[in-house]
Order: structure tokens, then sequence, then C-alpha cells
């Protein structure tokens, strides 16, 4: 028996080529989903990073200027900005002006990034209206700042950045506030 080549037909049937199909729907959707959440804890990290690298930027330039600077909460529109004041020669007064350079420029929040928890000891007297109206955070001259928690988040991914009094330096954690006490340092560690 003898099989002849030129009748013989190759290709696929319209049910192998549905499933086909069906599979790289499934596939492309599961890594879809992937994709998304993947994004939007990158866009809380991002957010939390840019925080403390202000607030690093913050802690030198108050010391090199021998002035406070502050990092100043946006809480209603999400962002925060650095902030100093510099001498007005026409009106010889201070103003304050927000730092916009090369290391240093305002932060507004992408997607669903908002802050979620903010605690702020200051160090001087101020009324507690100035404060709610204000939410700012002061670095000093001597290397020392507000002793601050905060925790930016959207809902599912959390970041929480604490703010040390007696050294003025921030570090990030992955989760929420709750295990992080406002106002302790351990000076030993690290």
């Amino acid at each position: 028996m003898r099989h002849d080549i030129r009748n013989t037909k190759y290709g696929f049937t319209v049910a192998e080529l549905l499933m086909v199909v069906v599979i790289i729907a499934l596939i492309g959707g599961v890594g879809g989903g992937l994709y998304v959440g993947t994004h939007k804890r990158m866009l809380v990290e991002r957010a939390a990073r840019d925080f403390v690298l202000t607030a690093k930027y913050a802690r030198i330039m108050s010391i090199e200027r021998q002035q406070p600077c502050e990092i100043q909460l946006d809480v209603a529109n999400g962002g925060f900005w650095l902030a100093t004041s510099e001498w007005d020669e026409e009106t010889e007064a201070a103003e304050q002006v927000i730092v916009r350079d090369y290391y240093c420029k305002p932060v507004q929040f992408e997607g669903e990034v908002q802050f979620e928890d903010i605690q702020v000891i200051p160090t001087a007297t101020e009324s507690s209206t100035e404060t709610e109206e204000k939410q700012a955070i002061v670095f000093s001259p001597n290397g020392t700042a507000e002793s601050a928690v905060i925790q930016i988040g959207d809902g599912k991914n959390h970041y929480a950045i604490s703010i040390y009094a007696a050294t003025g330096k921030a570090k990030m954690y992955f989760g929420t506030t709750e295990n992080i006490e406002v106002g302790t340092v351990d000076l030993d560690a690290e």
C-alpha cells in the first residue's frame, strides 16, 4: 500500500485554533493581573522612597545652610515638597520658598497613593490649630528634626517612614506604622 503525499492535507481545525486562543488569553489575563498589582505596589514604594530621599536631603540642607528646612505635606492632594527660607532684599524679610534643584523637587503621588497615617511630634511649642492646618516636619541646623512616623499606601500596599528626632535620620519600613513608636530611637542600632 502506497501513500500519496500530494493528497494529504495539513492544518489545524477551528477547535484547535480556538483552544490555543483561549490558552493565550488565560495566560495574558493572569500576567496582566500580576502586572497591575506589581505596578500599584511600585507606585507606593516609589512615593515612600522619594519621601525618604527628601527627608535625607532636608537634613543635609539644613545643616549646610545653617537654617531650618521643612517637608510640607499636602494631605488633601497627596504629595509633599521641601521648603526653606530665603531673604528677600526688596521686602527685607525672610520668605518661604519651595526647593527645586537637581536633587529635590515637589512630589505628587500617582494612582491611589496617599498619606494613610501622619504622626508628628513638634519640637517647638505650637498651638494645636497651627499644627492641624500646616502638616510639616522641621529639620534643624544642628542635625535634629521633629520626630515623625508617616504611612504612605494605597489601601493594599503600605510603607512606613520614621524620622528620628535625635539624629534627623529617616528610615523606611514595609508595612504599617503599628509597630513603630514615635519619638524613640536606639542610638546603638545600625
